[in-house]
């Protein structure tokens, strides 16, 4: 039986809606890019200039896309490796610009993405309709438990349609992203 405070928190984060990400961050897509049945995400530093750069594999092969503009860089619909081979060490074989370079992978095999970035950002994936996850950010020690939402802590993210897989920062801290069952979701900022 949950507690008076557990249920007051539940009934709180069930009643605030998902809200745009504060500034400095922005949404790369408007709603984020399709990615039918998605496996994991990982990030990598690009080797030209430094960007944060996504790879995601899906039941379809593996995807680079830059983090900041959402371009798609590479595209292989046939890897050489039989499988999701990070279900072995939680990495994945670089394409593209990445070639060579195994990426650390988060998703359906395990593994996981930074929880908090540089000037005191953090992620939080919150399940008070369990299986549906919610992911909040928020700034400093402004969880849901101290201030009103929007000051602080804001629900950027509700997984009601999809299976989450991850949700996290890329070590840089410039991008946050989610990846779900059937979708990559961006959001970037200018460097710390």
């Amino acid at each position: 039986m949950p507690s008076p405070y557990q249920r007051e928190l539940r009934d709180r984060l069930l009643s605030v809606p998902e809200v745009e990400a504060p500034a400095p961050w922005r949404r790369v897509w408007d709603r984020g890019t399709a990615v039918g049945g998605l496996l994991g995400v990982g990030f990598a530093t690009g080797p030209a200039d430094g960007r944060d750069l996504v790879l995601v594999e899906s039941t379809a092969g593996l995807g680079l896309f830059d983090a900041e503009t959402g371009e798609r860089l590479a595209r292989d619909r046939d890897p050489d490796h039989d499988g999701p081979e990070w279900e072995r060490d939680l990495t994945c074989p670089g394409i593209g610009p990445l070639a060579g370079t195994p990426v650390r992978m988060a998703g359906l095999y395990g593994g996981g993405l930074h929880s908090g970035a540089s000037g005191g950002w953090v992620v939080e994936v919150v399940g008070p309709e369990w299986p549906h996850h919610r992911v909040l950010l928020s700034r400093g020690t402004s969880m849901p438990y101290r201030v009103p939402h929007g000051e602080g802590w804001w629900h950027v993210f509700d997984a009601n349609r999809s299976e989450l897989r991850a949700a996290g920062f890329s070590p840089s801290g410039r991008t946050l992203a989610v990846a779900t069952s059937s979708d990559l979701i961006l959001w970037t900022r200018p460097a710390p």
